[in-house]
This record gives C-alpha cells, structure tokens and sequence, in this order.
C-alpha cells in the first residue's frame, strides 16, 4: 500500500495532526497508580511528549528509540494493573530505549487509540521504508545517504532551537541566545556574540532571531577551522574544491579507489547547499563540512553494514553473539521476567538465547530465574515471541539453550509447543553423528532454530518415551559450580536448590568471612540435588548438533564429537585459560563452549568477554539487560558483519596451534601499526552525572584511546586537556599504537571532562580495528546526535623488532600546530614549488640531521621533564594553540614492551544500502624490517616521517610519495625545520662545545 498518496496519504495526515494536537490519555505505572496526561506529537515529528511532568523538558520519547507499538493489554504492568477493568480496544503499549521500557497508556475511546497506533506505525514505517528504497546502485545510495543525513542535522537544529525558546514566541533573544551557548559549550566573548547576533538579524523585528535567522548565526559559529584548512591544501588555496581537487583528495587522503568524476558531481549535487557552487560543479566549505560530517566521512566501514565475511564454514569457526538469562529485565534476583526481552535481543543481532524452564500450574511450563523473586512467564508465549522475531533482522541459525528443570509431563507439552509453533523452522536433520565430524555452517542453517539441551544416551530403548540423564553429561548452568576464593579457599554453590531467603545472608557471611579471616583454609557447603533427571524422549528427539555435555577434560576432549556444546561459568573458564591457554584453544576448535556469568553477579553485571573472544570461545553470554562497557564491545565485535550475530575466527584459531598469551604469539607475521591524530571534538555536551555535581562550567575534554584485544596488545593513551571548550575544542595530537593480531582488535574512544577531583565520562564510541577507515573521519559518540571527535587514522604494516622513541615525538606534538599556523605560505604555485620554497628559505635544514661536531646529551627519562623544558623558541603556554594540561586524574599508560623483552548507537544511515561503485583501497603502506618505530604517547601526525635519525624511514616508501596528503607533506617539512632550531639551542640534546 502506498501510504504517501490517495485515501492512505489523507488518513496518515489525519493522524499525525491529531496527534500533534493531543490527546488526554491515562498513563500506568507500578500495580495501581495511574496518571492523567496530555500526550503529544511535537511539531517536528520526533518525539512523543506529554504534560504535567517533572521532567520538564525530558519527558518525551524520541521517534527513532521506539521498538514496537503494541495493541491491547499485553505487557506485564497492565496484567500486575489492581484495578484492570480497561477496554482492550483502549489500551496501547510503546516499547522504547535501550532496555526495553514500556509507556502504558489508556485512552479515552477506541478509535483514539487506533488514531494513536497508527500514526505512530506510519512515523516508525517511514522509517523503514526510506531505507529500503536503495536498492539499485550508486545514486539511489548517496541520494538516500544524504537525505537522511540532511534531514537528521535540520530536526536536530529546529529541536535546539525549539528548546532555547523559553518563552515560545518562535524567536531567540540575546539572552536565550547566550543562554544556548553556555548549554553547548561555546566559550566565545559577548561582545563577539552580540556582533553575529547583529549580523545575522536582518529582518525588521530587531532584537531577536527567527529560525531562518538562527541558522544564519549557528553557521557562522560553527564553520570548521580545521576543515577549511583541509580543504585550502586541495583547492591550490581556492573557496572552493573542484572536480579534480574532490576526486584527489577522495582518493590520496580517504584511500578511496575507482572513483568517478560522475561520484564527484553527486556528492556535489547532494551535499552543496549553495545553487550558484551547484552550477559551476564546486564544493564550498558549507557543502565540504556537510559530506565530511554525513555517514560517508564515518569512521566505521560502510561495507561491514552487511554480511561481509565467509559463512560456509562450520559453527566451530564463529564467534555467536549470545545471551545470559534473556527473559530479564533486570538483576538476578527481584526484576521482571518479560517475553519482551527475545524480541528486543534477537533484534539486536543475539543468535543464542537462554530460556529456563521450570513446572507451572495448570501444566504448563513456565520461564524465570529459579528460587529467586522475578517473575514468570509462560514458555509457550517465549516459542511464540522467538518465532516471530528469530528472523526479523537475520537469516542465521538461532540456538535456544533449554535448561530444563521440568518434569517429564510438563517436557512433553514444550515439545509439544516447539513443534507447533516453530514448525518448519525447528531443525530436525535426521544425520547420523558418525557420517559428518563437522558442525554445519550458519549458511547451511539458514533460517533455522537449534535446540540445545539435554539428550537421551544411546544405549535407551529406541521405543522408550523418556529416559534417565545424567547431571555429569548436561553442563548447564544449574550444575555445581566450583570457584576458588582467596587462594586455598573452594567453595561449592548450587544457586539452583538456594532459596532467595538464604541467599542474601550467606554472599553477607561469605564476603565478611574472606574479608576477615586470611588463614582461612577450607569451607565447603553442600545442597541435595539429583544425580540424575528424567527426561522425556519427545523433547530429547529435538536436539540434534547442540547436545549439552559436561567438560571432564579439557585436553581430551578436544578429539571427541563435534556435535555438543559445553558450558562453564566465567570463573572457571578463566582459570583454564590462565593454566592451559593452548589446550582451551584447541577444545574451542573442536565444539561449541558457552561462557556465562558467574552466579555472584546477582546485579546482572557483565564480565569482560575479550579474554574469552582471544581464546575463540564461541559463546560469550552477556546480559543484554545491562547497559555498559561491556555490552559496547560486544556490539562492537558483532557490527563488523553485518551484526548478523556470527563472526568468523582468524584463522589461527580454527586450526593448529595457537596461544593469546604470549608476548609474541604470532612470530615471523607481519604486525599493524595505528597511527591515530586525534585532530578536534564537535558539540561535545556537559557530563550527565558529574562528580562535583552541575557547577553550570564549561568543560575541559580530553580524549582516551583504548585497544582492546591480545594482552599483548591492550594499550591505553590520552590527549592533553583542552580548558573551557565542549564546542569545537583542538588538540591536534598523533596516539601510535603496534598490534600483533588486529583481526580481534577493538578500538574504543572515549571522550572525559576534566574536574580538579577526577574525571567525568562524556561519551564514548568503540569500534572493531578491521572496520576502521582510513583518513580523516569522524567519531560520532555513541547514543548523541551531533556529538563527535575528528580524527585520522593511518595503518601500516611493520615487520622486525619495535623499539620506541617517546621524546621527539612528544616534543613534535607540542610545536605541529603552531608551526603550521605561523608560517607564512606561498600562496600559489603547485605542491613541488611551494616545497622548493621552503628548501630554498630553510636550506638543508629540511634534512633533519646534526651537525657531527654537537655531542648530544642523554634525553631525559621522563616525558614531563621534556614538557617543562624552557625553549626561547617554542611559544608560551598562555598564547599557544595548544593550550590545555594533562590530566593528572588519568595518568598515561606506557605502551608495552616488544615481544622480545624479558580497547548512538549513532543511528545506522546506511544499513541495508547498496555501496557505490568506487570503494575504499585496502593495501597498508609497508614500513621495511629492522627500523625504529615510534610508539609514542604523544606525537604529531608526522611523527614516524619527520624526524630523520638515520634509522627512523619515512612512513611511505618512494613509490608511494606522491599519495601522500598536502598538508602531512608541508608540515613534515615544518618539522625537521623546527627540530634543528631545537638542536642549536637546547642544552637537552647537546652538551657544551667547550
């Protein structure tokens, strides 16, 4: 149907204008309170909000962090409702934000609640529908890319303006003016506020500015430095880039390969705002800014938006994104227990679930967290909620993992449910074990469910309706957790037999316990449980490669049948991956291995799954309830294919031997080096919850650079403080970082405000290391709209041994920025000339190298002695660009040493989008063996190529010079210039030539 014209189009327009006029509907919350408000569609379409609140200005909900909206009673807070006496045909449910919270809502008759539903379908299928348009090459691409883009950065301007409007007469005075800026961040002089101000008033209501007028002012405070610089070493110092200039700097700076002048002018036509630039086929700075800030100048690969990487391979050979306790909302012990939780993982990407089953009244199964206070729902409700969103997102194979607490009638009726409501998607392969060693593929499994649980022994009558089963042959989770506790101490808990009565007092007695007593030797506490189970052969019959079983031996078993899956808690797995890294390996290569969360975890916090991930452990359960550090490196791990749940292993870890916690764990392999500018921020907003509370200060950002992979590879740096700036702060600094094994590298910015106790988180981003960009790109802060840090990112690949040279670089990071701001360009000519010119005007000093007579001193052994160093020609830290400090609050981690020495969602513009035709060149530049390579804390972006020690190369090799970005050039150049004036005057690197 085609809802944008005809009866569709009038009857959607209906119901987005009534709803924008609003509705007073009743609002459910808890068991019995129910609150009268006046909900609403705001006028830009993007959000529900309603009224009285003390919330204010937050009581809404955005468009876009709906799930679903559902009809009827049928959430857990209207059934739990004291006084449910509603009209179904009344009630609707929206499921919203990263947990899954439902706004419950009563209206007043029926068709008001239709009116409701569907408008808000038609606002969620707009959507939809905007991205399943492109759907047949390149320009459908970039029209839909941009569309979005553009129409993201306009709601986003009319919201701020909108909510700078205090008093709502649709203008802006001077103060709410003022006022807005002091919420972005913007530091700038009031006089020079009030100049724009005037400058951008031009109609006849003086004194306040109309939104157009708004637009005008937020132009001119938020045009890019940096990238006007950018732009100017493209354009031979133009206003403007033409053909030729965007096509080289698409391919030398952004690495991009095949691209058309026919791309050129599309990107032009979509992203120029100016008609007369649109004619004369040039981008300005305003259409420059607008593509470098839309998805196409990301960070994140496009390409690894979909399904990129080989899915024939067995199961054995992918990480699963997997899910611990699905079914919860919250922690182990009192939170709510709801279906909705599978809808909200399995879209999500999760390909494992977990579904606990226990005997309900009336014979039927429930699910919930046995012997604790959640809540239960039915199990036939959890097939039919897995049925319908299995697929919803991807075709791969789904695992439910059944721990089965059930009795044998009560099995029959979840076999029962499996086969009806799943139907033909349940996989029942009737293969015998002994024909095929290997898993099947996830392409093989294409849209089919996979029950792992328990299995009835061969040895059983074939005409037997149910069977004994041992516990030491299930593995689940329910089992007898052995942990080790303050050394000698071992302390067996079987949770699934603790009632929640005990449980609170015994963590109490043994956290007191292990705090008090150090000599503590021995404590062990027993609960009954049963040896064996029965179990019904229906239920058994429906488990075919996912057998559950127990880890007797890590070793042997790794030689035995592939077709079963072992669980250990995390714990456990981490003490074998301590004792026997190899050995774990090698297991992983043969069968599935699920890692859940330990029982101690009553907060449904999540454990660090990038250990288990390097020992290519497949299931790596985390709580998807639970928000956080974690839980971003999974998604991280999952986006790079597709986040269609399955990733594929490196290659080392699906076959021979391999050990992740060796210093060098791939010797004779080429390693990878990033080498990360950290070049400004954008609209960085205040910390939401900061230590020393809102004092209403601007904040100081620096930027934290995590590598998250290898224990030889983890590795930490940050940038210098830049003070009072959160709107377009600088700090122009180079972070080089050496991985061994980048294919299951993550690499995580995150953006802090300095506070004189501490420091408060901003925002944060993580990434995969293979889905990196090369060039300048921009970071957008996950969950934030406008948020973002700019960067550049160069990878190359390096060979030999790895030494570092901390102290030039540092000092070159401190002088880049100024140099290239002070000197005085030629102003025209081509790139060999104004390179001859600053040869001609500089001399040989251009080469970098001492005079042989000067006898250098030792450097010094700290970086903060060199930063306090008293150089006449280096600029003081009052009129410096670089102004800022370090924070002293988060103090830089070295990098490692060498082998050889005894780590919003922005929302997805382009998911589901055909690429276009030029795509993006993969090969690293080559740096030759047995060189020194800096690996420094602080460098500039230059910092391998400018500093010419006789052993230090230049990061390009000859033939690959001219690929090499103006601006770099100019400034490598800069550089060696402004080191030898260092050498000549610094006692630091020379003694006295007397």
């Amino acid at each position: 149907t085609n809802h944008g014209v005809g009866e569709g189009g009038i009857y959607r327009e209906r119901c987005i204008c009534s709803m924008q006029a609003g509705s007073q509907m009743i609002k459910l919350k808890g068991k019995s309170k129910a609150l009268v408000r006046l909900f609403y569609l705001d006028e830009h379409k993007s959000c529900i909000r309603w009224r009285p609140s003390r919330k204010h200005e937050r009581a809404k909900i955005t468009i876009d962090s709906i799930h679903e909206v559902c009809e009827g009673m049928r959430t857990e807070v209207f059934r739990r409702f004291a006084n449910n006496n509603f009209d179904p045909n009344c009630c609707f449910s929206i499921y919203h934000g990263d947990h899954v919270e439902s706004l419950d809502l009563v209206s007043t008759n029926g068709e008001e609640a239709r009116t409701w539903i569907t408008g808000l379908k038609y606002l969620l299928a707009g959507i939809s529908d905007e991205d399943s348009l492109a759907k047949s090459g390149l320009f459908q691409f970039v029209q839909i890319v941009c569309a979005c883009f553009l129409t993201s950065c306009c709601k986003w301007l009319r919201q701020t303006f909108s909510e700078a409007d205090k008093n709502g007469d649709g203008n802006l005075s001077i103060g709410e003016v003022l006022q807005l800026l002091h919420k972005l961040n913007v530091n700038l002089p009031k006089q020079k506020v009030r100049e724009m101000f005037q400058e951008a008033d031009t109609d006849e209501n003086q004194g306040s500015l109309t939104f157009d007028e708004f637009c005008t002012f937020y132009k001119m405070i938020s045009t890019r430095r940096d990238l006007y610089l950018l732009m100017i070493t493209y354009n031979n110092h133009k206003e403007h880039m033409d053909l030729n200039d965007l096509q080289r700097f698409l391919e030398n700076e952004q690495k991009m390969v095949n691209v058309t002048k026919d791309y050129c002018k599309m990107i032009i036509n979509q992203f120029e705002p100016c008609s007369e630039n649109q004619t004369h086929m040039v981008l300005g700075i305003d259409g420059f800014t607008n593509y470098m800030r839309s998805p196409a100048g990301d960070i994140f690969n496009p390409e690894h938006y979909q399904v990129n990487q080989d899915m024939t391979q067995p199961l054995t050979n992918y990480y699963i994104a997997s899910s611990h306790n699905t079914y919860l909302t919250g922690d182990q012990l009192l939170s709510q227990s709801r279906v909705d939780m599978y809808a909200y993982v399995l879209q999500a990407g999760c390909r494992c679930v977990e579904v606990d089953c226990w005997d309900g009244p009336d014979g039927e199964p429930i699910v919930h967290h046995g012997y604790t206070l959640t809540s239960k729902i039915l199990f036939k409700d959890v097939i039919e909620t897995i049925n319908k969103y299995a697929f919803a997102k991807t075709q791969y194979p789904v695992i439910l993992s059944i721990e089965n607490h059930c009795t044998v009638p009560q099995q029959k009726k979840m076999a029962q449910y499996l086969m009806e409501v799943l139907q033909d998607k349940l996989d029942l392969s009737n293969i015998n074990v002994n024909e095929s060693r290997r898993l099947p593929s996830p392409e093989v499994l294409k849209g089919k469910v996979l029950v792992k649980g328990k299995k009835l022994p061969a040895n059983i009558d074939a005409d037997a309706e149910e069977g004994d089963v041992s516990d030491e042959d299930s593995g689940e989770e329910d089992e007898e957790e052995e942990q080790q506790i303050n050394g000698d101490v071992r302390c067996f808990f079987l949770f699934s037999n603790l009632r929640i009565i005990g449980l609170l007092p015994l963590l109490s007695c043994v956290s007191k316990s292990v705090q008090s007593n150090d000599s503590l030797c021995f404590m062990q506490i027993f609960f009954r449980r049963r040896k064996t189970m029965r179990l019904s052969r229906a239920l058994s019959d429906l488990v075919k490669y996912t057998k559950s079983v127990r880890v007797h031996d890590i070793e042997t078993q790794a030689y035995v049948c592939s077709w079963q899956v072992s669980s250990l808690n995390e714990s456990l797995t981490n003490q074998i991956l301590q004792l026997k890294p190899a050995q774990l390996v090698r297991f992983n290569q043969r069968q599935l291995l699920r890692v859940y969360s330990s029982n101690y975890r009553v907060d449904s916090s999540n454990f660090n799954p990038q250990p288990f991930w390097n020992a290519g452990c497949h299931l790596v359960a985390l709580n998807y309830q639970t928000e956080g550090r974690m839980l971003q490196l999974n998604r991280a791990k999952f986006a790079v294919n597709g986040n269609c749940g399955y990733v594929l292993k490196p290659k080392c870890m699906c076959k021979g031997a391999f050990n992740p916690m060796l210093e060098d764990p791939l010797p004779g392999h080429r390693k990878s080096q990033l080498v990360l500018k950290i070049i400004s921020g954008q609209q960085l907003p205040k910390p939401k919850d900061s230590m020393l509370g809102d004092r209403g200060e601007i904040i100081d950002p620096f930027v934290e650079v995590e590598i998250i992979g290898l224990p030889v590879d983890c590795n930490k740096q940050q940038t210098r403080v830049v003070d009072d700036n959160g709107f377009n702060p600088m700090w122009e600094e180079t972070l080089v970082y050496t991985l061994h094994m980048p294919q299951i590298a993550l690499v995580r910015f995150m953006v802090w405000d300095h506070d004189p106790i501490g420091r408060d988180f901003i925002g944060q981003r993580t990434i995969a290391f293979k889905s990196m960009m090369p060039g300048y790109r921009h970071v957008y802060l996950e969950g934030m709209e406008e948020a973002s840090i700019f960067v550049h990112v160069a990878i190359n690949d390096i060979t030999g041994k790895v030494t570092f040279i901390r102290f030039f670089s540092l000092l070159r990071s401190h002088l880049s920025l100024s140099l290239f701001l002070n000197l005085d360009y030629p102003s025209s000519g081509t790139l060999n000339t104004r390179n001859m010119a600053l040869r001609n005007k500089f001399g040989r000093s251009l080469d970098g190298r001492p005079n042989p007579q000067w006898q250098p001193l030792s450097i010094p052994a700290t970086p903060v002695l060199s930063r306090r160093m008293n150089d006449p020609d280096t600029p003081s830290s009052k009129d410096s660009p670089f102004k800022g400090r370090r924070s002293q609050s988060v103090p830089r981690r070295h990098p490692p040493l060498p082998p050889n020495t005894p780590h919003h969602i922005r929302k997805d513009f382009l998911n589901q989008y055909p690429l276009p035709q030029c795509s993006y060149s993969t090969t690293n530049n080559s740096v030759p063996n047995n060189h020194n390579l800096t690996e420094s804390e602080s460098s500039s972006l230059s910092s391998l190529d400018s500093l010419d020690l006789s052993t230090l190369p230049s990061r390009f090799p000859d033939n690959q010079q001219q690929t090499m970005g103006t601006l770099q050039r100019e400034m490598n150049a800069l550089f060696e210039q402004k080191m030898l004036e260092i050498r000549c005057h610094s006692p630091l690197f020379f003694g006295d030539e007397s």
